[in-house]
């Protein structure tokens, strides 16, 4: 019964298959193969426009490059209190940014509220030179919570943002369940609503390691400091087909949906189990895989007892995780071990 995280979970066997028949023979390096030029494709194809992507192997260095092209070093970035680039990625975009500031918004289950990025844009004016002046709004999509923005609560923000001429950022290590959630397309949920560019997370749905920085079209001229930004901080991958031949496949035949509809299904009988349980108290809404409910310390050790594997998270609630290959046996087993 491992709900620790969605990333301990196995990759899916197409993805093996995958990488077996990208290692046929020899390819360009760096992205300059027909693998990668093929997940290009597939993915202008997806997002039905024309966009410009590189390939990496983890959300941080997905998150931190793709900042390091949207905000100056003298600038900063609006995310929430609650955001991976925040609290999780030990100082990365402010390293690859070359020092640009982090600011942290407030809003409840960690989705920045309107007032409190309105309240920020006044306080922080773009023409002050004693103050750093705003250039992006990051957006986590799932959020830390495991909430999604929803597309008119997207719209507010973003609306906001253009206003003043800011970029929009989406961290989106679980875009895909969000994606699934909303019953929204990649497009709707993006460069429609004024994102500009996407960290596109695979590695948290079935993937062994690929993760995507897609450059919309309001930002695609930045493609060469993109990649000059990429190669000096020696995450170009030499073998990159190796990178996006998982993502392709992830992609193929709306297989990237159809694990994470298995991994929200999962996540919702488990949060809905849990809920009717006594001792128990859900803290933020179920919009994906993440479950966050408030346990009481005997039932918290009893479930830990059973074998389950959970995180005990900073606001003292309990966080599971379910993946593509949670099964059903693992949420009764663990719906039984609490009652």
């Amino acid at each position: 019964m491992n709900f620790l995280s969605d990333t301990t979970a196995p990759a899916h066997p197409a993805l093996l298959d995958a990488l077996a028949r990208a290692n046929e023979g020899f390819a360009p390096s760096y992205g300059a193969d027909p693998v990668s030029q093929a997940v290009k494709q597939q993915l202008c194809d997806l997002f039905e426009t024309d966009l410009e992507v590189i390939f990496t192997v983890s959300g941080t260095a997905s998150n931190a490059l793709a900042l390091s092209v949207l905000c100056p070093p003298d600038a900063m970035v609006l995310c929430h209190d609650e955001a991976h680039i925040h609290r999780d990625e030990r100082g990365a975009p402010e390293f690859f940014t070359r020092g640009a500031k982090l600011l942290p918004l407030a809003g409840e289950h960690a989705k920045i509220h309107p007032d409190a990025l309105a309240d920020t844009l006044r306080q922080w004016p773009s023409d002050f030179v004693h103050a750093t002046p705003p250039a992006v709004l990051s957006l986590s999509q799932l959020n830390e919570s495991g909430c999604a923005y929803t597309l008119d609560e997207l719209d507010v923000l973003i609306g906001q943002a253009k206003a003043r001429d800011l970029l929009v950022h989406m961290d989106g290590a679980r875009f895909t369940n969000a994606l699934v959630s909303l019953s929204c397309t990649p497009a709707e949920m993006t460069w429609k609503r004024g994102v500009d560019a996407l960290s596109l997370g695979a590695t948290k749905n079935g993937v062994m390691a690929s993760e995507a920085i897609i450059l919309f079209s309001s930002v695609k001229d930045r493609l060469p400091q993109l990649l000059a930004n990429q190669k000096r901080a020696g995450l170009m991958l030499p073998k990159m087909r190796y990178v996006s031949a998982q993502m392709g496949a992830w992609l193929d035949k709306g297989l990237w949906l159809d694990l994470a509809q298995q991994a929200n299904a999962a996540a919702k009988r488990l949060s809905d189990g849990l809920s009717a349980v006594d001792g128990a108290e859900l803290v933020h809404p179920t919009n994906g895989n993440e479950v966050f409910i408030r346990l009481e310390d005997g039932l918290a050790a009893r479930l830990r007892e059973a074998g389950a594997g959970f995180y005990s998270w900073p606001d003292g609630s309990a966080r599971f995780v379910t993946s593509w290959c949670t099964t059903d046996a693992d949420i009764s087993a663990l719906l039984d071990a609490a009652r």
